[in-house]
């Protein structure tokens, strides 16, 4: 049963989280975890996305977890965002 903070369900689809851990955590944290990790499928609500078009060494997790700015400044060679469009309207170069 869920109480008024969103906690005892889960609220994923995909999760490598314990089922345990999930119930007990509030729906508002729950969807703030990177979809790679917890799938609630939240990601595009909360601007939690990787911008990577090409190859990127840095784990997925890790990349829609990254604020825009910083993706924007990793190098291509580690983090490929070449065209990718971000929030502001710039292009990756």
């Amino acid at each position: 049963m869920q109480n008024e903070r969103g906690q005892g369900v889960s609220h994923a689809a995909d999760s490598k989280l314990p089922e345990t851990v999930q119930s007990k955590v509030p729906a508002s944290v729950e969807h703030n975890v990177p979809d790679s990790v917890h799938d609630t499928g939240a990601n595009p609500q909360t601007g939690k996305v990787s911008h990577a078009t090409g190859k990127s060494i840095v784990p997925q997790a890790l990349q829609e977890g990254l604020p825009e700015k910083v993706e924007k400044v990793v190098p291509n060679k580690i983090h490929d965002t070449k065209g990718a469009t971000f929030s502001d309207g710039s292009v990756g170069k």
